[in-house]
């Protein structure tokens, strides 16, 4: 499990490169990363270019077809409503997060989408807390501010 988490994390880094907040997602089925991705919302000037949604996307596309039964995401931040809502719809069977997010996190930080009666959702979420998903983040955000990126 750990291991496809640094997977989510080499993405997160390569996001850091290009300026893009630092979050990165694998999608895994059998044991096997079938897809990777990275925020990509400045490169490609799209609000909806999250990892998450490009992720599942890709996935998607490999397994030629929009439910992903089975497959585990793992993911650097805690999805926001939008991403938390494709989670969702692509019924993707569980995610691993590496940190929360207090500001927009809608995984049981702020709201939980995935497991909601109403939205008749039951992911199962498991949060790994690992620490270099919040300090690539900090150290993204520290630089940011000092306007370095």
């Amino acid at each position: 499990m750990l291991d496809f988490m640094n997977e989510a994390i080499i993405e997160a880094k390569k996001a850091y490169k290009l300026g893009e907040v630092p979050v990165g997602a694998v999608i895994v089925k059998d044991d096997i990363v079938i897809a990777r991705a990275y925020n990509m919302r400045e490169k490609l000037k799209d609000p909806t270019a999250h990892a998450e949604i490009m992720v599942i996307k890709t996935a998607a596309k490999v397994l030629e077809n929009w439910r992903l039964n089975g497959c585990h995401m793992y993911v650097t931040l805690e999805p926001c409503p939008m991403c938390a809502g494709a989670i969702v719809q692509s019924r993707i069977s569980k995610i691993y997060i590496g940190t929360f997010d207090e500001k927009s996190g809608c995984c049981g930080s702020i709201l939980n989408l995935l497991q909601n009666k109403y939205l008749n959702s039951d992911i199962e979420v498991s949060w790994m807390y690992n620490r270099k998903c919040g300090l690539i983040l900090e150290e993204f955000f520290k630089e940011k501010r000092k306007g370095k990126k």
